[in-house]
């Protein structure tokens, strides 16, 4: 049962950073539900509109550039073409996709603020901030980290400790240090313009209060802040790559990002109205779903048959709630969001999804390496989306999902009846015998699935919505395993006729109920039944194909994936883990320091190994006898457990040649190969890069 009381809606999704791609983690906190909702919306004939588009402002945009040598302009040009192109080919059915640097939106962000600052909302403090004097800049929040004086977190950021959800300021973190430089940051004066959020407060509670039904980890973050009393935040900062401040005496000062970032929307649904009048803009991203919208954009974002939801991660919820309500709020002729169905936190393989450690799995890398197979990753994300708390995506569970759900249950029974319907009727829709009770029950049990996978989306409970829906393929399959008209076909083909009818309805009604969740895979059923898309609200009937009509060539709607592509995916992350410990590995400290004369005493020489074999009752000693130029001997060396005496025959070492032979297990070593030992214990040989003479010397 859809929301009837809404004129419109306006949906929109956290705009993505761009300093790099876009990942699993952001799809299934976000965008895979956003567009789950605005699909279903569509599908039931809402007039909507979708908007999202790149947060292209702030600090991590500059270093990137400064980092690349490079422009922070380029910088967010190239990301945004990325995350742009990864959405369109994921099929993510934005009405537009905006970007913060356009002239759109510098226009509409500064003309909010200076709206604001006329009516004397904010308050002009001199404070103390936080500066780096190594970098030579005033620090964002977030470029300030800590320890969190709430639960001593050491890694807590300037405005928000994540572990505990606390609210910070900088001055709070104990031992703060900066981001840019990793030195401690002294505090200078500047002047900024506030948000007087504590004058807010009341305002902001009763807002909040009367959302109760919003996800109980979204309204008590937003209680407890509140319950710990809410503080004027600088809505201003000191930097030079953003929307420069509107006001006289504001030189080098640019709006606070997360001021700047959700008035994006807005700026967003003006240009996609803009684009019904004229061709895109060059610096604009524009998708090519319909534009359904019958007003002009003022309609969805200042009319109260409007409904606004917002689709974001938990990282985000005091900004969307609370922030971003107070300046609406304070301007006065905006609609308030109706719910913001954050989610919880997608992991990798057990370990938290970091783009610093490239711990991720990353969208345009996925359509590349799995072309064709949006919509399996769309089910797995939505099967396993963190609706309530933190879940775990794995390759293994990615495959395990495909091959025995959408494979072996969904595409199955669509396989089944097609294929049938083909070999017995030429793929003509017929009916044979009267519908039996059986077929009543089952018939009727269908209609009951569109008003359950409704009541959740609804409700956003996608999880919730996308089990109902693989519920009602299930009952498909066990009618058809019951019935068995593999071999009913021989006795009683009129009963055939109506078995095939019965499967192909429940089909039909299938290729509906998916069009939200697996869009491909619904365009590729309706094709292969032969039916123009159907809205939603004519699912649950079971005459939606009629008695004579043909059906088109049947194909698999989803393949097995096998083990080499999975085996593939996890190597490409152990292989990134291996870096990451590389980089990360504990250096052993070194020993004292010895004089010039002490090393020059050393001999070490290249040398080939001329034979290897394994010392007798030892696990890790093997016998080599080494060409040192100077002479052949024998060196007893510890590497037995890491090299097969085989495998290192001909093989070049470093050789200590003037060490004091030792009696080792009954055997005279003569000599030491020098080996690199990394943080696991793991050796590998210190050898010359190309063959050299043996007795060359290393010095």
């Amino acid at each position: 049962m859809a929301d009837d009381k809404h004129k419109r809606y306006t949906v929109t999704a956290a705009l993505p950073y761009t300093n790099g791609p876009v990942h699993i983690g952001h799809l299934a906190g976000v965008y895979v539900p956003a567009d789950i909702y605005v699909r279903y919306l569509r599908s039931r004939g809402k007039d909507v509109v979708f908007i999202c588009g790149s947060d292209e402002h702030g600090v991590p945009i500059t270093l990137k550039a400064k980092k690349e040598g490079v422009t922070p302009q380029q910088v967010v040009d190239k990301y945004h073409r990325i995350i742009g192109d990864s959405f369109r080919d994921f099929g993510v059915s934005f009405n537009i996709y905006h970007r913060t640097s356009s002239q759109t939106h510098h226009e509409t962000a500064a003309g909010f603020f200076k709206n604001l600052y006329d009516k004397g909302v904010f308050t002009e403090e001199v404070t103390e901030q936080y500066f780096d004097e190594k970098a030579n800049q005033f620090l964002a929040d977030r470029y300030i980290t800590g320890t969190c004086p709430n639960c001593g977190n050491e890694n807590a950021y300037g405005d928000q400790c994540e572990k505990c959800g606390t609210s910070l300021s900088p001055t709070e973190l104990i031992n703060p240090k900066s981001t840019l430089s990793g030195d401690k940051p002294v505090l200078k004066a500047t002047r900024n313009w506030f948000l007087p959020l504590d004058k807010m407060q009341p305002q902001v509670e009763a807002y909040i209060d009367s959302h109760k039904e919003w996800r109980p980890t979204v309204f008590g973050q937003c209680k407890s802040w509140l319950n710990g009393g809410l503080q004027a935040r600088a809505m201003t900062r000191d930097l030079d790559w953003g929307v420069h401040v509107p006001v006289e005496g504001a030189d080098g000062k640019v709006l606070y990002v997360w001021f700047d970032a959700p008035i994006g929307y807005i700026s967003a649904t003006k240009d996609l109205f803009n684009a019904q009048l004229s061709q895109p803009k060059k610096e604009e991203y524009y998708f090519n779903e319909p534009l359904k919208p019958e007003g002009a954009w003022e309609d969805y974002w200042k009319s109260d048959d409007t409904k606004l939801v917002h689709f974001i991660g938990k990282d985000n919820i005091v900004f969307h709630c609370i922030i971003f309500p107070a300046m609406l709020m304070a301007h006065g002729e905006y609609t308030l969001a109706d719910n913001v169905p954050a989610n919880e936190f997608l992991n990798l393989e057990g370990d938290k999804i970091s783009t610093s450690r490239n711990w991720a799995v990353w969208l345009h890398e996925y359509l590349a390496d799995f072309p064709g197979k949006q919509d399996v990753l769309r089910y797995v994300l939505t099967a396993t989306a963190p609706e309530t708390k933190d879940n775990d995506f794995t390759w293994k569970d990615f495959q395990a999902r495909n091959n025995n759900e959408l494979v072996a249950i969904f595409g199955n029974f669509i396989n089944r009846v097609l294929v049938l319907s083909h070999k017995y009727f030429d793929g003509k829709v017929l009916m044979g015998s009267a519908f039996t009770e059986t077929d009543r029950e089952v018939l009727t049990e269908m209609g009951i699935y569109p008003e359950k996978i409704s009541s959740s989306l609804e409700h956003y409970r996608f999880r919730e919505a996308l089990g109902e829906f693989m519920n009602l393929a299930r009952l498909g399959n066990k009618y058809l395993a019951d019935m068995e008209p593999w071999k009913l076909i021989k006795t009683d083909e009129e009963r055939v006729k109506t078995i095939l009818n019965v499967g192909l309805q429940i089909s039909a009604n299938l290729a509906i109920l998916a069009q939200p969740f697996l869009p491909f895979s619904a365009d590729r059923l309706f094709g292969m039944l032969n039916l123009e898309s159907v809205d939603w609200d004519r699912a649950g009937e079971s005459d939606l194909i009629g008695v004579g009509h043909q059906l088109n060539e049947a194909s698999l709607l989803f393949e097995k994936i096998e083990d080499a592509a999975i085996e593939a995916q996890i190597q490409k992350l152990m292989d990134t883990k291996t870096a990451n410990e590389l980089v990360t590995a504990p250096v052993t400290e070194s020993k004292p320091d010895i004089s010039f004369e002490q090393f020059a005493e050393m001999d070490v020489r290249v040398g080939t190994i001329l034979t290897a074999e394994k010392v007798a009752k030892t696990k890790k000693l093997l016998k080599l006898t080494i060409d040192t130029g100077i002479d052949q001997r024998t060196v007893v060396s510890g590497i037995a457990e890491y090299f097969d005496p085989e495998n290192i025959i001909g093989k070049q070492v470093s050789i200590l040649v003037n060490l004091a032979p030792r009696e080792i297990k009954g055997i005279l070593s003569q000599g030491m190969i020098l080996m690199a030992e990394n943080s696991d214990g793991k050796l590998s040989f210190v050898a010359p890069a190309e063959n050299l003479a043996n007795g060359s010397v290393v010095r």
